[in-house]
């Protein structure tokens, strides 16, 4: 059991080749990025999918109030961001929240963050490539290329609406019946060529072709990364401000009222798409062995990062609520949509190719995270080495990279993925939670000597008194609520299983209170914990259970392999 809690020495992690000082050895990484680079990064995994889409859904559910969900989100993020800070001003190596928690936690906790992480940048990029082939081929329509549409979709999403649609017939319904999206899977497979077995050849090309690319791209090395990456970002800025100084001219102050038309709940509706946008720090931090200066420009780029998406996201919330009332927005380009609704239709069509660009950089930060922490993972023995094999020519991890564009790549072409923005949100908020967690494990008094660290405000009576203070708030504003949940938990197991990650969260913050009070922990580590918490409780019983699942594969892959090579554990037995 003591082996699954191994923790490893910052000594042992600064020492892990290829990370040094003064110029990696032939093989290993090469360091290009600045706090520009860093933030620019930070900037292109931020303002992506959730600005070109999912905000429309969001203030749809919560009205022009969910600007305010930006901003607590925000909050949340900033002390989830301050931790990630003083960890990569620590331990400045790549790896991300994986690293931080085997100094804190242990390993069998880096093994489950690292495997979270695989999970949710793999997840979330095939989300984006889909998205992605989406805008595209809705770009080529525009300008009269007619893709065949067998070509544009799942394989799973074209088998599904066929069989729906053939199931509507025979019922002896009309076609007209059918959604639109029904109609094209149904077309999309009749037209297919047949493979065997009656299995034909649907596949989302344009998302397989965007996969690649970037893949190649990242693949060639970290320079030619971050030169793209910075060139994204400038002309989805360059978009993003038209936008808003355009907009504010088309803004009617009237559709701003009711701020909240469905209350506390409906905002929190959005919290899945919103957390969904903000994932951008812990991709900035696996590029730790590829900044020049790590321990003074990762804690920088992620509070600049933070805050201009952040300024951005309730300005263009505010905007786009303003432009058009909030019952119109649940569409998927709610940008080009509140223009085509004013009039200016060159203005959508400038934000339907920008969002090309958008969705692009978020691929390329994701693709640029995840292949890192595999190489990271592997160098510890927790996966096989060919993981940790860095090109000798481009100094990138090429193995890792080259898997990460088919695990990416081939899900994005044949499946239809419904659930995974908020699977990838638990992922985040797990990630964010573990490394508040371990601030307060490693530094839970702010005596660090690092050369970044999170303020030290003593917790002892702040944090039973936010506790107090939310619990408040929580039965004047939202009685609604507390009785539904009250009435959930006396209904039985099928209507209470729904909450079971609420009452969790109540245990885990009277222990915290309980804690802060007598170690008198850090104040913002533990808000970022619990915040981080709360908001794991508003994704629902059924991602928990996926991601319970997931977790599951993790842990037999770690039993089988990774607990028996892990470097440290025979380190540690050969010096028994």
């Amino acid at each position: 059991m003591s082996g699954l809690f191994r923790r490893k020495s910052l000594t042992d992690i600064l020492h892990n080749p290829p990370a040094d000082a003064e110029g990696h050895s032939h093989g290993g990484l090469e360091r290009h990025l600045t706090v520009r680079d860093l933030t620019a990064l930070g900037i292109a995994a931020v303002i992506g999918a959730g600005i070109f889409s999912t905000i429309g859904n969001a203030s749809h559910d919560g009205g022009p109030a969910v600007s305010l969900l930006f901003v607590f989100t925000a909050i949340a993020c900033a002390f989830s961001a301050l931790c990630y800070a003083q960890f990569a001003a620590t331990i400045p190596v790549s790896g991300s929240a994986y690293t931080y928690a085997y100094a804190s936690f242990g390993e069998l906790a880096a093994w489950i963050i690292g495997w979270a992480l695989i999970m949710e940048y793999a997840v979330g990029n095939i989300v984006v490539a889909i998205s992605w082939s989406d805008y595209f081929t809705g770009l080529l329509s525009g300008m009269g290329v007619t893709v065949p549409v067998w070509l544009t979709m799942g394989m799973q999403s074209a088998h599904k609406y066929y069989n729906e649609v053939l199931a509507l017939m025979q019922a002896g319904k009309p076609l007209a019946d059918a959604s639109a999206a029904q109609l094209e899977g149904y077309k999309a497979w009749n037209t297919a060529p047949e493979l065997f077995g009656g299995l034909r050849l649907v596949i989302d090309l344009p998302a397989g072709l965007i996969t690649l690319l970037i893949t190649a791209v990242v693949y060639i090395g970290i320079k030619e990364s971050k030169n793209a990456s910075n060139i994204l970002v400038l002309l989805k800025l360059l978009v993003v401000a038209t936008v808003i100084g355009v907009g504010v001219f088309y803004i009617n102050p009237d559709n701003w009222s009711p701020f909240a038309p469905n209350g506390v709940g409906g905002v929190l509706k959005g919290v899945s798409a919103v957390f969904f946008a903000y994932i951008g720090f812990d991709a900035i931090s696996t590029t730790a062995e590829e900044c020049k200066n790590p321990q003074r420009d990762l804690p920088r780029a992620m509070i600049y990062a933070l805050i201009i998406c952040t300024v951005l996201y309730v300005i263009i919330t505010l905007v786009l609520t303003g432009m058009v009332s909030y019952t119109e927005l649940g569409v998927g380009d709610p940008l080009a949509f509140v223009f085509q609704k004013v009039g200016l239709n060159w203005l959508a069509g400038v934000v339907a190719v920008s969002a090309i660009f958008a969705m692009a950089s978020v691929l390329l930060v994701f693709q640029i995270g995840q292949p890192r922490i595999w190489m990271t993972m592997s160098r510890d023995g927790l996966l096989p080495p060919v993981f940790a094999k860095v090109h000798p020519r481009f100094h990138t991890p090429s193995f890792s990279t080259i898997v990460t564009g088919f695990f990416v790549g081939v899900p994005a072409m044949l499946l239809n993925m419904d659930l995974v923005i908020d699977l990838t949100s638990i992922g985040t908020l797990f990630a964010f939670a573990l490394v508040c967690g371990g601030i307060l494990v490693i530094d839970p008094h702010g005596k660090s000597d690092a050369r970044f660290k999170v303020p030290y405000i003593d917790g002892q009576y702040l944090v039973p008194l936010v506790l107090l203070v939310g619990a408040v708030l929580l039965f004047v504003y939202n009685a609604a609520g507390i009785e539904e949940f009250r009435k959930a938990l006396s209904s039985g197991y099928e209507e209470g299983r729904h909450y079971i990650p609420m009452l969790v969260f109540f245990v885990a913050s009277l222990l915290l209170a309980w804690y802060s009070f007598r170690k008198h922990l850090s104040l913002l580590p533990t808000l970022g914990l619990l915040t981080n918490l709360y908001l794991m409780t508003q994704l629902g019983i059924n991602n928990w259970l996926l991601f319970f699942g997931w977790l599951i594969i993790g842990l037999a892959l770690y039993f089988n392999y990774g607990f028996k090579n892990s470097k440290l554990g025979l380190k540690k037995a050969a010096a028994r």
